[in-house]
């Protein structure tokens, strides 16, 4: 089957298990879920949906999310909004209630049990993902995840880039692929100001023209607070709060400028108003503030080492489960717009490898369960490319204590790599995003590149190896053994779901050999990219 019609069909099975067209209200996507807005979430049939082929899992927040995986994702969103846009043309109606009626249910005992107390963990995330500040956070999410794909694609090319550099290889070439890996970064205070507009309620463009300022090369002569500004002083950060700052402006003409004179004072005034505060303020704030960001990253790493990234990489999972991740999206960007590359993303990586480590040693500790050996076989290979749901959610996470021994794993790697960086050897990430062995081609650092992938290697290795032992020796208590270390015979329903082969799934997950799950994106689980 060609590759278009193998995205249709994917698609075409998606949409009746979701309600049809007519129950589709949004659809986005982001670096592996499809992202779906629902009139009525109970025509969803979750577990159908989890059987097909092409699902990894569900996630729901305050989206419905299908993690399809990354590049896929991409290419089955287009055709799911053709066919959705084709539905409401023909017809209307939601289709999916007979579905879900029909579907049979597709889980042995144990995976049962654990799908209940993963939906209840997840119920009770999105109740508590629901206050102010971490809709807050989800803002700024949104603003800063459609900007993963361009930093990846630039922080690929400025590897090879410098890679040839180094080298001295295709001196012809390298000037134009600088400037391609550079040209986005050059602009990206633009890219991320009409992104916050346009999430904050504003006009997206008027945002993007007053975070043009920031770039301006002009801006070099002007003064403001005793300094000469530079051009690209405030960054990213710069760049948010003058969006944010234009959306109040422009909301605030739109109440008071009579409606014949809003498309001339309305412009004008939001540029005019909101660009003054951006120069004359805003600039030489956020200037200091980046600074103070990228100054702390490298004193916390270089004089905490080990310590300092032993504790990032043991709380980044507690803190994707708050949705508190969220918080370092912008300072990600700041660094990586600063020094070339966030040192603290390869860090936080380290916590996929003890969730790795720590779904292999479930595996070795419970050898009769088939259904949760079956369940980390398929989502295991995305689970080493930093893809961590499918682990997360239908394995680790439900059983308890081996979510804790996974965050020990991502403890330990992390201590590794910051010890490296106390002793010299500085690792970061030209981008983000990625994590886990997909993180390979987007690492720099201060020293040789073989040094900078042979620590990162390390810290991987090290995440593996605790994340095992510490799962192995302490992730299960006598009666999580007797519970879940048994045969499961797979129930008839679940035979006659699969057409006669016997098949269990998990929350989150679904066998088959092309399991597996990304983002930043959003206080759900979602990219948990560790």
């Amino acid at each position: 089957m060609a590759t278009e019609d193998k995205n249709r069909a994917t698609a075409a099975a998606i949409l009746p298990l979701v309600g049809g067209a007519a129950n589709v209200a949004s659809i986005a996507h982001c670096m592996t879920r499809l992202r779906l807005g629902l009139h009525d979430r109970s025509l969803v049939d979750d577990e159908a949906l989890k059987a097909l082929p092409a699902v990894m899992g569900v996630v729901e927040d305050d989206t419905y999310q299908i993690v399809l995986g990354p590049g896929t994702v991409a290419r089955v969103t287009p055709e799911f909004e053709h066919l959705v846009e084709e539905g409401r043309e023909a017809a209307p109606a939601p289709a999916a209630a007979s579905a879900a009626s029909s579907a049979p249910a597709v889980s042995a005992v144990s995976a049962e049990e654990l799908a209940a107390q993963g939906a209840a963990i997840k119920a009770q995330q999105k109740a508590k993902n629901t206050t102010p500040f971490k809709l807050f956070l989800r803002r700024i999410a949104n603003i800063f995840v459609p900007l993963i794909p361009a930093l990846i694609g630039c922080g690929i090319i400025a590897g090879l880039n410098g890679l040839l550099v180094n080298l001295e290889w295709l001196p012809a070439v390298t000037p134009a692929l600088a400037a391609m890996a550079s040209g986005f970064m050059a602009l990206i205070a633009v890219f991320v100001g009409y992104n916050t507009a346009k999430e904050f309620g504003g006009t997206p463009i008027l945002g993007g023209a007053v975070a043009a300022i920031i770039v301006f090369p002009g801006v070099a002569n002007i003064d403001a607070f005793g300094q000469t500004l530079s051009p690209g002083q405030g960054g990213v950060l710069g760049a948010l709060g003058a969006a944010v700052l234009a959306v109040y402006v422009e909301k605030w003409c739109r109440r008071w400028v009579p409606e014949a004179l809003d498309v001339l004072v309305t412009p004008t005034l939001t540029v005019l108003i909101s660009g003054l505060a951006t120069i004359f303020g805003l600039m030489y704030v956020a200037g200091e503030t980046s600074s103070a960001i990228g100054t702390f990253a490298d004193w916390l790493l270089s004089n905490g080492g080990a310590g300092a990234g032993f504790v990032l990489g043991g709380l980044f999972l507690p803190l994707v489960m708050l949705g508190l991740h969220q918080a370092l999206i912008p300072i990600h960007t700041t660094l990586i717009e600063q020094q070339g590359y966030t040192v603290l993303l390869p860090i936080l990586a380290m916590a996929g490898a003890g969730q790795v480590g720590a779904a292999m040693a479930v595996y070795v500790r419970l050898p009769r369960n088939e259904s949760i050996r079956r369940t980390i076989r398929s989502a295991l290979p995305a689970g080493l490319l930093g893809v961590g749901e499918p682990l997360i959610y239908g394995v680790s996470l439900p059983l308890g204590r081996p979510f804790v021994t996974a965050c020990v794993g991502g403890a330990f790697g992390g201590g590794f790599v910051g010890l490296f960086h106390q002793l010299g050897d500085t690792v970061g990430s030209t981008a983000i995003g990625p994590s886990g062995w997909a993180l390979f081609p987007l690492l720099d650092g201060n020293h040789s590149l073989g040094s900078t992938l042979a620590i990162y290697a390390g810290g991987l290795l090290a995440g593996y190896v605790a994340g095992f032992l510490a799962t192995y020796f302490f992730g299960f208590g006598k009666d999580l053994l007797t519970e879940f270390n048994v045969s499961q015979e797979p129930a008839p329903s679940t035979i006659a779901a699969t057409g006669g082969t016997p098949r269990e799934t998990t929350p989150g997950t679904r066998g088959g050999p092309d399991s597996g799950d990304t983002d930043p994106g959003s206080p759900e689980k979602a990219p948990v990219r560790v």
